[in-house]
């Protein structure tokens, strides 16, 4: 098998993960209907799949040192399958737990089955990224540009999806069929993975020596991405909501827009996997977590269907180019021997405040504050967030790349996806 058929099993593996993590945010009206939950409780529900993505990354990223990237993207398959499967039956059921019995409710399921989605989606990007890296490494930016283009197909598609479902049958049949295909795939991606030679020879067995050596690189790489992910977060989880209750669209409209929102997203992982090869790192990234807060304050004083969709293209696009840009500034610029265990330490931190992004929404709107001054007082500690930044950068105080003491030889392989 070539690189070019693993690559390719692993573009329908991040689609079906991505998938799991975003599917809550167009089922936020079924559930709030059926279960008759607050805003806080589906902020909970919602977050807690970002919640399930972070936390488990540090012993994942433990585990990598004792197993190959390869099995972890296999584990994280059946655990995606297992989790689709319970959050689909959302089940009732009793514990005894210290003499005492413990009821659980259907809401407590779904939020035990959220953090299960969230965990599979961890333990995936957690290997397969770093795993891509290394395949492809003279190309780092264009891989995890596309790469990142096929898991946002996932949230273009999950509200559509979601809509057909609701169409024919309920909420659990969404997760389902996502158990069924998802089995398909990691069957496939065992069969493919089989019988080519693992890309995984680098010794990578120190996470703690990593994070030591790499701290700078990794505390810059956080301060990127962490607060400009917690809005982000909080935005698109509550973005059907938002149009519905402070621009007055109607819910098949403000469903359209959340599609557009995420179709925006899939040239920009393409544009920012290229572009942060190309740009000085650190500029870049602060640039686009700038635009991003400047475009969440253009939609928060925007109204009518078409303005809205103009600004959700915007807003969509701009957000994308982090995340191909911010994977790209960690991975080439670390050593072989201690790219996975970095990328794990910055994964499994940045993704904690990531995960609080509807929380912390959910719970301001219960407080009684509007829509639009919660977007735009958002976009506002963004902005000043990376004017701080940007000073530390002139000042000389954030690293372009990884210690060049710790730097090994590159590997020599200079095979792309398309090339095989």
């Amino acid at each position: 098998m070539s690189r070019r058929q693993v690559f390719g099993s692993l573009c329908a593996m991040v689609f079906l993960v991505n998938l799991a993590r975003i599917v809550f945010a167009p089922l936020v009206v079924p559930l709030e209907a059926e279960f008759g939950v607050t805003a806080s409780t589906l902020g909970i529900i919602t977050g807690l799949t970002w919640f399930g993505s972070a936390i488990p990354r540090f012993p994942v990223g433990y585990l990598l040192t004792k197993i190959s990237r390869e099995t972890m993207v296999l584990v994280s398959g059946g655990i995606l399958v297992g989790a689709s499967l319970f959050t689909a039956l959302a089940p009732s059921f009793s514990v005894a737990l210290a003499g005492q019995t413990l009821t659980l409710s259907p809401v407590g399921s779904l939020m035990i089955g959220a953090f299960s989605l969230g965990t599979a989606s961890g333990a995936y990007f957690l290997s397969a990224n770093p795993l891509l890296s290394q395949l492809f490494p003279e190309r780092v930016g264009r891989v995890m540009g596309v790469h990142g283009a096929a898991s946002q197909f996932a949230a273009v598609l999950a509200a559509p999806i979601v809509v057909a479902v609701l169409a024919f049958a309920d909420w659990r049949t969404t997760f389902y069929l996502l158990a069924a295909v998802s089995a398909v795939a990691t069957l496939v991606t065992f069969l493919v993975g089989r019988e080519t030679e693992s890309a995984d020879r680098t010794p990578d067995r120190d996470i703690v020596g990593a994070a030591r050596t790499q701290w700078r690189l990794i505390v810059t790489g956080i301060a990127f991405v962490a607060l400009t992910g917690l809005v982000w977060n909080g935005v698109f989880n509550f973005y059907v909501k938002y149009l519905i209750e402070a621009k007055s669209l109607s819910d098949p409209a403000a469903n359209t827009l959340l599609t557009v929102l995420f179709a925006a997203g899939i040239p920009a992982f393409v544009v920012g996997g290229d572009l942060v090869e190309r740009l000085p790192k650190v500029p870049f990234i602060i640039g686009i977590s700038t635009t991003f807060a400047l475009s969440l304050l253009a939609l928060s004083a925007t109204s009518g269907f078409l303005a809205l969709a103009a600004v959700s293209v915007v807003v969509g696009f701009v957000i994308h180019t982090l995340f191909p840009a911010a994977d790209t500034y960690m991975l080439s610029s670390t050593p072989d021997h201690q790219r996975a265990s970095t990328y794990a330490v910055f994964s499994g931190t940045m993704m904690l405040p990531q995960a609080f992004g509807s929380v912390v929404f959910g719970a301001l709107l219960d407080t009684g504050i509007a829509w639009d001054p919660l977007v735009a007082g958002a976009a506002g500690v963004v902005l000043v967030a990376m004017g701080v930044l940007f000073a530390l950068y002139q000042a000389g105080l954030l690293p372009e790349q990884a210690r060049r003491a710790e730097q090994s030889p590159a590997p020599t392989c200079t095979t792309e996806p398309s090339d095989d």
